[in-house]
């Protein structure tokens, strides 16, 4: 019996120190994936790694960029972002290539006076050519807790989530002569700045720098899912998509997901930039006939 016992003890001991160590070495934390780029210490990497918060005050804001570089991906964050009078504050998050005729993907968070919703800002650049943006307010503080924002980036569409709920998508339509980003590799960026002169009620509202410093937190990225790029080579294979571990490759809205798109559409979006005829006298860019 005390054999059996000493048995039994070893191996769950064993299992204790497998499962750690699985725990150990799939953890990530933002000393890790992310360098600090600017701010002169308004920046800051907390409890371990496990939490970042950028800060904005009247000489300066703040902002990180990813170590890697990405070509496709299914990418997590959530954020906090700044409470009570952020009235000229952006906090941006996005992923973005180098170059004049860089891709990007945008998430930015346009502040407000307290009580007043925030507004959440999307944009696809492809090619140096943007102009598609999309905006809506949100269906819940996103100064109270952390929420997850995520894209999903494939060869065929740009998914713009929100706690799991679709807002955006933007499908490839390469074949009505619209460039889609699926040739250059983006890091991660993320920002927080005064954009006064534009970002609450088209620059009316300024922002009170009494309310300064203004803070807005990082947590629980996840990039799992996702290609990276190093030196022109991908860390997915060209038979990645039929695997089960890289579905997202090919994923796509189901029947349950388009109507949460819809719902979201219908009623929290405030500008959509294919039905702004005045801007679009001559017509609508292509890609607005698509559904």
């Amino acid at each position: 019996m005390a054999s059996l016992a000493t048995s039994s003890l070893c191996i769950a001991t064993l299992l204790l120190v497998v499962v750690s160590w699985g725990t150990f070495a799939s953890a990530r934390n933002f000393y890790q994936d992310f360098d600090i780029t600017w701010g002169d210490g308004r920046a800051q990497i907390l409890n371990n790694g496990d939490l970042l918060t950028l800060s904005l005050d009247k000489a300066s804001g703040s902002g990180f960029q990813s170590k890697n570089e990405y070509l496709f991906g299914k990418i997590d964050m959530q954020l906090k972002l700044v409470p009570g009078n952020s009235a000229g504050t952006v906090t941006a998050y996005y992923l973005s290539s180098n170059g004049s005729a860089w891709d990007e993907i945008d998430f930015e968070f346009l502040g407000n006076l307290s009580g007043d919703p925030y507004i959440l800002h999307t944009n696809v650049f492809s090619q140096g050519k943007g102009n598609r943006e999309q905006q809506f307010y949100l269906w819940f503080d996103p100064t109270a807790d952390f929420h997850t924002y995520s894209i999903l980036w494939n060869p065929q569409r740009i998914i713009f989530s929100v706690d799991g709920t679709p807002i955006r998508e933007f499908k490839n339509a390469e074949s009505i002569g619209v460039p889609f980003p699926k040739a250059q590799p983006m890091r991660i960026f993320s920002s927080l700045w005064n954009a006064d002169d534009w970002a609450t009620r088209g620059g009316l509202v300024k922002t009170d720098w009494t309310q300064a410093p203004f803070t807005a937190s990082y947590r629980n990225f996840n990039a799992d899912n996702a290609c990276v790029s190093s030196s022109g080579s991908s860390s997915c294979t060209s038979s990645s998509s039929s695997s089960d571990g890289n579905a997202w490759l090919a994923e796509e809205l189901d029947s349950t997901s388009q109507e949460r798109l819809k719902w979201v559409q219908s009623n929290y979006m405030i500008y959509n930039y294919c039905s702004d005829a005045k801007r679009f006298p001559q017509g609508f860019p292509p890609e607005c006939s698509m559904s």
